[in-house]
């Protein structure tokens, strides 16, 4: 199995899937245990609007553990086979760790509204329900 999370580069969950500095691919070994991890470049823009999903899609993830996401995104990563988990935060290295011991579920939020502040490219707020 493979997971992917949007990370920063502290290794931190990015509470904003579609403007994460990366994703951490984590492979899990048969022992539920983390065998691999590597870094997939994020593409610049939405989430829902970038190929991300099937890039990861085609190196085998089946799981999103994200914090914040929107439902076009979720959509898209459903549709490439992907289950997505949401409301995920802090390492991610401890949440994939907590999520294979079957401690991590889904909150059930998702990112409704995307307000752009400045349309110079500036402040992007989600409001999260």
């Amino acid at each position: 199995m493979k997971i992917a999370v949007p990370v920063t580069k502290e290794n931190q969950i990015d509470s904003h899937f579609g403007h994460c500095e990366s994703y951490g691919v984590f492979s899990i070994s048969d022992t539920n245990e983390i065998a691999e991890v590597k870094r997939v470049q994020s593409p610049q823009g939405c989430g829902c609007k970038s190929d991300i999903a099937s890039v990861l899609a085609a190196d085998g993830v089946s799981v999103m553990l994200a914090g914040g996401i929107g439902g076009g995104a979720i959509n898209v990563l459903n549709s490439s086979g992907i289950e997505v988990i949401r409301g995920c935060s802090g390492d991610a290295t401890e949440v994939v760790k907590l999520y294979i011991s079957g401690l991590v579920e889904d909150s059930g939020s998702s990112c409704h509204q995307h307000e752009v502040h400045h349309q110079d490219g500036g402040t992007h707020s989600c409001s999260h329900n």
